[in-house]
């Protein structure tokens, strides 16, 4: 049986915040958010989560913008859910 690590909610929350403020803008500034963003569900050790927001980001270097939303959509379903 696996532990999984507890997360603390008002950490959760910062990462839901910042992900769904997210908007098309600066490519830059969009980038920089997604990173901190994996980096901090990272520290959590949330793997799969900080993988699709690795993805979240190639999609949209990409212009595939779908991709992009529904990768970051997913991320934060998930993390609402561990709240």
């Amino acid at each position: 049986m696996t532990t999984r690590k507890v997360i603390e909610p008002l950490r959760i929350s910062q990462i839901i915040a910042s992900l769904n403020s997210l908007r098309l803008g600066q490519m830059e500034v969009i980038g920089a958010n997604l990173a901190e963003a994996r980096q901090a569900c990272l520290e959590l050790d949330e793997i799969e989560l900080a993988d699709r927001l690795g993805e979240a980001h190639g999609a949209l270097l990409r212009g595939d913008v779908k991709t992009y939303r529904k990768r970051v959509e997913s991320v934060v379903s998930q993390l609402g859910h561990r709240r």
